[in-house]
Parts: structure tokens; C-alpha cells; sequence
């Protein structure tokens, strides 16, 4: 299992800032540490105009892919799960995310934006992000603010596990919160 301390989980109400507080952190380590070896993912609205039309996925290295769309009416769409008023792509998802969460020998770091809803509806998912935190590898990810008080049971066993510090993010704290996840993770990283 992921040792003490190697588990950053960022937590929040939608909007508040947490992908864009990942993808900071990310950039930074990046900037300061060419040599480190990143997997993972993360997802991004997608816009037509000023409405949000959906959600993709996109690895560290650029590729993207369809999370969820409000969009899409396709025959096989119609068999999709439901989140709100987006149908999810699991199969498109599942393309991208899965092999991300592959264990590798050289990898410094996972970033796994969001462990979520939608996500979740990918059998394959969970269990993968559950081999990534027992690899002792570093995780920085994203998980929703429960809704109705209860957290989703995959959610709430990240959060408890042994190896997770969980920061809730909030407009007033971000980037106190983006120091020192970066700060944390710089002295792993060089020790790791």
C-alpha cells in the first residue's frame, strides 16, 4: 500500500479549482524536475460557446479522448450510464485511463484527475487505481465533495486509506494549497 504521506488527494465543490490546481502542480514539477517520469490523466470540460457540453479525458501526454457528453445520440450512446445530463463513454475512457494507471518501474508520479462519478462507472477503474496506490508510487489526484454528506464508496476508501492526506480546496486557500502539495511532493520526489 502507498506508504505514509504518498497519497495527495484534492477535494472541493465543483468549479472551485481542483484540475487546475493538478495541472499547476504538474507544470511546476515538470519546470523544476525534466527528469521525473509522470503517468496519469485528467479531465477537461468541453465547451460549445459558454455552455459546458461535456467532459474528456487527456493523458499527461496529450491524448484525448470523450469522458461524457451531452451531444452525442448514437444507438450505442443510448446504452451509456448516466450522470446528470451527460452520458458516459466508458469505452472511450477506459482507451485512455486504463493503460495510464499500468504500473511501471520508472514512474516517479501518478496523477489521476478525477476518481469520480462517471469514472467509477468503469468496472476496470477503481481496481486500477487501487494497484497504483499499493505500487508505493506517489499519487496526486482529485475526488468529488460528497454530495448529501456521503461520499462514493470508492471515494471514501481512498480517503481513508492509511497512505492519504486529503486537502479540501476552497477559492480563499488555493494557492496555499498548490504550494504545498508541490513543496510535499519535491521532497518525496527527491527522496523517492
Amino acid at each position: 500500500m502507498a506508504g505514509p504521506g504518498k497519497c495527495f488527494l484534492i477535494t472541493g465543490p465543483p468549479g472551485v479549482g481542483k484540475t487546475t490546481l493538478i495541472m499547476k502542480v504538474f507544470e511546476a514539477l515538470k519546470t523544476s524536475h525534466p527528469s521525473l517520469q509522470y503517468q496519469g490523466f485528467y479531465t477537461g470540460e468541453v465547451r460549445r460557446g459558454s455552455e459546458r457540453v461535456g467532459f474528456e479525458v487527456v493523458t499527461l501526454d496529450g491524448r484525448r479522448g470523450r469522458l461524457a457528453s451531452t451531444t452525442i445520440s448514437t444507438l450505442e450512446s443510448l446504452r451509456w450510464p448516466n450522470v446528470g445530463k451527460y452520458k458516459v463513454d466508458i469505452a472511450s475512457f477506459e482507451s485512455l485511463a486504463l493503460p495510464e494507471l499500468q504500473v511501471r518501474e520508472d514512474t516517479d508520479l501518478f496523477i489521476i484527475d478525477e476518481v469520480g462519478k462517471m469514472e467509477m462507472y468503469s468496472s476496470s477503474f477503481f481496481p486500477g487505481v487501487l494497484k497504483v496506490l499499493e505500487s508505493n508510487i506517489p499519487v496526486l489526484a482529485s475526488v468529488p465533495i460528497p454530495k448529501s454528506g456521503r461520499d462514493i464508496p470508492g471515494v471514501a476508501r481512498l480517503k481513508n486509506h492509511p497512505g492519504a492526506t486529503v486537502f479540501t480546496l476552497s477559492t480563499s486557500n488555493r494557492d496555499a494549497v498548490k504550494d504545498q502539495i508541490y513543496s510535499l511532493l519535491v521532497d518525496l520526489l527527491t527522496k523517492h
